[in-house]
């Protein structure tokens, strides 16, 4: 018996050009003035700190800022970046420079899944406060209250199917009782692999998806749930 869903957000809730086309290069553009203003506060500090560490040298923060710029390019899943990115996204949430995108069918059966009591989670890339962020800041309302929990790479990254695992742990259910949903095919596999239901968003958007073995749906209307 289905009782929880877990879903990606790029490709699958929201826009992929929403996130690489407003909140990328958002963060792009302002990340020389984020550092030069907040720079001096802990949380910050912190990760530019961490960041500094992995880049492997002893850099000031006018060199830091040209290796996140980079890593930012390359859509690096590195942790002090998506730290940072999260918090520039906050500004401009507040500050009314943009909304988080969420398809319509997206937000309507997200309320309807959560009104029949089936528990929802968030698994993505993207770190957990820039999940809250986009969901709480969306043209449809604060939709932050219909899920119960939210997943980033920290625990573990989304094509290893050992992160399914861990996610089902987390969960307390069967893995046959959750259903993750998902536009990346290797995601869907790995999730396969630990037993999770699974089905493909291809919604259109970007290059074509191969969805494999697992069922297809190009909104969530389409989702048999």
């Amino acid at each position: 018996m289905l009782q929880a869903i877990v879903t990606d957000i790029e490709g699958t809730t929201s826009s992929l050009s929403f996130v690489h086309e407003v909140l990328f290069p958002y963060a792009a553009r302002h990340i020389e003035d984020f550092v030069r203003a907040h720079g001096h506060e802990p949380q910050v500090r912190r990760l530019l700190d961490g960041a500094r560490e992995l880049a492997g040298g002893n850099l000031d923060d006018a060199q830091l800022v040209a290796v996140l710029r980079r890593w930012m390019e390359e859509d690096r899943k590195v942790g002090p970046l998506k730290g940072l990115q999260g918090l520039m996204w906050e500004e401009g949430y507040r500050q009314g420079d943009f909304q988080g995108h969420v398809y319509e069918d997206a937000a309507r059966r997200l309320r309807e899944w959560h009104a029949r009591g089936l528990r929802l989670y968030v698994y993505s890339s993207g770190s957990v406060h820039a999940q809250m962020l986009l969901f709480r800041h969306t043209r449809f309302g604060d939709l932050t209250p219909l899920f119960r929990g939210y997943f980033d790479t920290g625990i573990g990254g989304k094509k290893e199917a050992a992160s399914y695992a861990e996610i089902v742990r987390e969960l307390g259910l069967p893995a046959a009782d959750i259903l993750f949903l998902s536009d990346v095919r290797a995601e869907l596999d790995a999730a396969a692999a630990s037993g999770l239901r699974t089905a493909c968003l291809m919604r259109g958007e970007g290059p074509a998806v191969d969805p494999g073995p697992h069922p297809v749906a190009r909104s969530f209307d389409e989702l048999s749930v």
